[in-house]
């Protein structure tokens, strides 16, 4: 049974002329280039504790099969704007739950649009395990408050990368992702 006690989130963009390169150069920018990477669905294991990215980039080696939540958007279309978002929702008992991430990707919208859009789902789903009554028509702010004053969510947050596609046509990719470590 693997059950990941790290995570760590980064992001990047990439550019070039080829998809796939782009979306390589996208993944150097992020650290994260010389892993394996399978993305996964959404669950923030309990006990799973969250290290800055200079930390958790140390404990990754060339090859290793990585396990990984990620966002991506690409484009080759001169100017358009597109981004990747992660969204966290971790519960305030994290020994015992387990939180919430979720991957947003979208075009023409601003990063700090997809990064509350993301940090929304994230919370929101936590919400729902949790049984945390809300009215979903209400605004994100509203529901926030609701959340966290709830007794039962620690901390929500997002982690967002944007950018405008190249403005030669050639490919721009930008991935958030948040990347599990297993020891």
């Amino acid at each position: 049974m693997y059950i990941p006690t790290k995570v760590f989130f980064t992001k990047g963009v990439g550019i070039h002329k080829d998809r796939l390169a782009s979306f390589e150069v996208a993944l150097r920018h992020a650290g994260i280039e010389k892993c394996n990477l399978v993305t996964v669905s959404s669950i923030l294991p309990p006990n799973c504790k969250i290290v800055p990215k200079e930390e958790g980039e140390k404990l990754l080696k060339a090859g290793q099969i990585t396990y990984c939540v990620m966002a991506r958007m690409e484009t080759n279309e001169p100017n358009r704007l597109i981004s990747a978002a992660i969204g966290l929702g971790v519960p305030m008992d994290r020994e015992n739950q387990y939180g919430y991430l979720s991957e947003h990707h979208s075009a023409g919208e601003k990063a700090d649009k997809a990064g509350e859009y993301a940090e929304d789902l994230a919370a929101t789903m936590l919400a729902t395990t949790l049984g945390i009554e809300f009215d979903s028509s209400k605004a994100w702010e509203e529901r926030e408050q609701i959340y966290k004053t709830s007794g039962h969510i620690f901390k929500t947050s997002n982690f967002v990368q944007s950018a405008e596609g190249n403005k030669d046509g050639f490919w721009t990719t930008v991935i958030a992702s948040a990347v599990f470590l297993i020891e």
